[in-house]
Order: structure tokens, then C-alpha cells, then sequence
């Protein structure tokens, strides 16, 4: 049973990694069209800050959807990578802080 477990939690966390990535792309394609990113921020903006802070829950959640939203409103921010950096605080950082 624990095995099952264990393997969940791995397939989750691969999950959420390739959704991040794809979502940072997301947020990146802005760049595509000049004069449209700052609209498409707009829109984009309070989705992938609700889509994150359902990825993770909790404080991390929590937080990383607020920096994603403002992250995304900001002009010039649009390169920082949330949702694949939030994961790394995840699954790497906090997970070694716990060992």
C-alpha cells in the first residue's frame, strides 16, 4: 500500500511539473505579439494566479498565485518562470529542508 502511495506522489509531482512548464510557456507567449502582451496579461494574470494557487495548497499556494498575478501585471516581470519555481521550492527545497 505504501508503494502505491509513494508512486502517486511521484506521478503528481511529474504532473505539476510539465502543467508549470506549460503554463510559464504560456504566460510567455505574450512576448509573440508586440502591443498585445500587456492586454493578454490582463486576462492572463488572475487565471494562472487562481490556477497555481490551486496546484499547491496551502501557503505556498497561497502565495505563489498572489506573485503570479502581480508577477504578470507588472511590465517586464513576465520572464520569471512562477510556476516552474514554485514547484522547485516544493519538491526540491522544502522537501530537503525536511530530511
Amino acid at each position: 500500500m505504501e508503494e502505491i502511495q509513494v508512486k502517486s506522489q511521484a506521478d503528481n509531482r511529474g504532473r505539476k511539473l510539465v502543467l508549470g512548464i506549460i503554463f510559464d510557456l504560456i504566460g510567455y507567449a505574450s512576448y509573440v505579439v508586440p502591443f498585445i502582451a500587456e492586454i493578454t496579461d490582463v486576462v492572463w494574470a488572475p487565471i494562472a494566479g487562481f490556477i497555481l494557487s490551486r496546484m499547491y495548497k496551502g501557503r505556498i499556494g497561497m502565495v505563489g498565485g498572489i506573485f503570479e498575478f502581480i508577477e504578470e501585471l507588472l511590465p517586464g516581470f513576465d520572464f520569471i518562470p512562477t510556476f516552474t519555481l514554485t514547484w522547485i521550492y516544493t519538491y526540491l527545497i522544502k522537501d530537503e529542508n525536511r530530511k
